[in-house]
């Protein structure tokens, strides 16, 4: 997540994540002083014991607010989508903080204070949310970028990146064409040449220039660009424009010596002990509060199509290593008895009916804990596929394999952004995802798809 942290749109969102945490607490405040409006006494009390009584609430109501994508970056919702999501945000958030209450009374504020307060908050997120759009959404917040380069590889960014919420953080002044290059943007597009590099960055009063020039060898004016990296002008290429902006890698326009120099793939022995420690402690948490369930579904599973109750999948891990991974079986016992590999299919007949449900809830992925505890995969991660897939996908898909640099996950990117890989096609734009965890994971990034892996099992999206 190195790049995307580095980007305006990650510090945007957690000063907006501050804000809010800001907003709530006052929230929380305004409703003690108008319940207790006639005992001055009763409420500076309450203020005395502030962090106990105020700092619970817009803790857990944001940390409900991730979960449910409402700091996702790369996220776009809708009025009603918008709405839905943090209603849900703040019941969840609430249900959290009157279990924090049971186990420890000292933060109970009242049902008066809590309730008004969270009535407050809720009001005060969604005119906070639409008075930050308003703003945000000024160019006077923006970099103002122009791409050198009008070619094939410039002319990407007008199809992928065409729409105003798509530079939700720049400003695209224009495209410079390069001598003896082909031009295939638009002409209205197209900046005068008239001046050189340097001048014309300073007269366009331009932050920052992105590199998208189709033949890079004797095309590249150095000199030219040294010169605005030396008065603070940022210079990027096409890649890493894409990886910042829209949290993938581009397959089609990467190459091997970008994935080399441009940084990111952490396997240093504190990452390595820092994400060991996350998967091992999540997985028995998970196993604390789950064990009821599996135990439900298993019964069921038995009852609906007797034995085997888990599938055991042979998958390839890290460094293309073969392990067994555990699910429970959610599939005729039959399904693949000719030893043929297929892809799970929209409506796929071969489901059962305890199986259909606990695919879409995601309820079949529980035994995997099992493969997270034994070291075979991670909790957070790129989802493991099986060999004869592999094999096809390595073949087609460029850099494929290096999806195997880290331990497959439970969860993993690609799934918090509803992708389902059920063909070589989907599979490609799965690994624009997964590319980009492999090169930037860190510790507070696998939270983060943790925490939205919540909202995407509520909303049932990614399962077939």
């Amino acid at each position: 997540m190195k790049a995307l942290s580095t980007s305006r749109k990650s510090y945007a969102v957690l000063l907006l994540w501050m804000v809010e945490l800001a907003l709530i607490a006052a929230a929380v405040m305004v409703a003690a002083k108008i319940r207790l409006i006639e005992s001055p006494d009763s409420y500076a009390s309450f203020l005395q014991e502030g962090l106990l009584r105020i700092v619970p609430m817009p803790i857990l109501i944001t940390v409900s607010m991730a979960a449910f994508g409402l700091y996702q970056v790369h996220l776009r919702h809708n009025r009603m989508d918008f709405f839905l999501r943090l209603l849900m945000s703040f019941g969840f958030g609430g249900m959290g903080l009157l279990a924090l209450y049971y186990a420890i009374p000292q933060t109970y504020v009242g049902r008066s204070i809590f309730a008004m307060a969270m009535v407050m908050a809720f009001f005060g997120v969604i005119v906070l949310r639409i008075a930050w759009l308003r703003l945000f959404r000024a160019d006077v917040f923006k970099r103002r970028v122009i791409v050198l380069g009008a070619g094939h590889s410039a002319d990407t960014i007008n199809h992928r990146l065409r729409r105003r919420t798509d530079r939700q953080t720049f400003v695209l002044v224009g495209f410079l064409p390069v001598p003896d290059q082909p031009t295939m943007v638009p002409e209205q597009l197209l900046l005068a040449t008239d001046f050189g590099l340097p001048e014309l960055t300073r007269l366009l009063h331009v932050d920052e220039i992105v590199v998208a020039i189709d033949e890079r060898r004797g095309g590249l004016p150095m000199e030219d660009l040294l010169v605005c990296a030396q008065r603070g002008i940022r210079v990027t290429d096409l890649s890493t424009l894409f990886e910042r902006e829209c949290g993938v890698v581009k397959l089609d326009i990467v190459d091997p010596s970008w994935l080399v120099f441009s940084g990111g793939f952490d396997h240093s022995v504190m990452r390595r002990l820092s994400k060991r420690f996350f998967d091992l402690a999540v997985a028995c948490l998970l196993l604390l509060v789950a064990w009821p369930v599996m135990l439900l579904v298993a019964l069921c599973i038995w009852w609906e199509s007797g034995l085997p109750i888990l599938y055991r999948q042979t998958r390839v891990g890290a460094d293309g290593q073969h392990f067994e991974m555990l699910k429970f079986r959610s599939m005729r016992a039959d399904a693949e008895q000719d030893g043929v590999a297929r892809w799970c299919q929209r409506d796929d007949d071969r489901r059962t009916r305890v199986g259909t449900f606990i695919r879409t809830t995601h309820i079949d992925e529980l035994p995997q804990l099992f493969n997270v505890l034994c070291g075979q995969m991670s909790f957070v991660g790129p989802r493991p596929e099986r060999p004869q897939f592999v094999k096809v996908l390595s073949d087609e898909v460029r850099y494929y394999n290096v999806r195997h640099s880290v331990k497959p996950g439970l969860t993993g990117l690609a799934q918090v952004r509803c992708l389902y890989g059920a063909s070589v096609q989907d599979q490609a734009d799965r690994l624009t995802f997964d590319l980009f965890y492999v090169k930037n994971h860190n510790l507070v990034f696998d939270l983060m798809i943790m925490l939205q892996t919540v909202e995407a099992v509520l909303f049932r999206r990614g399962s077939r």
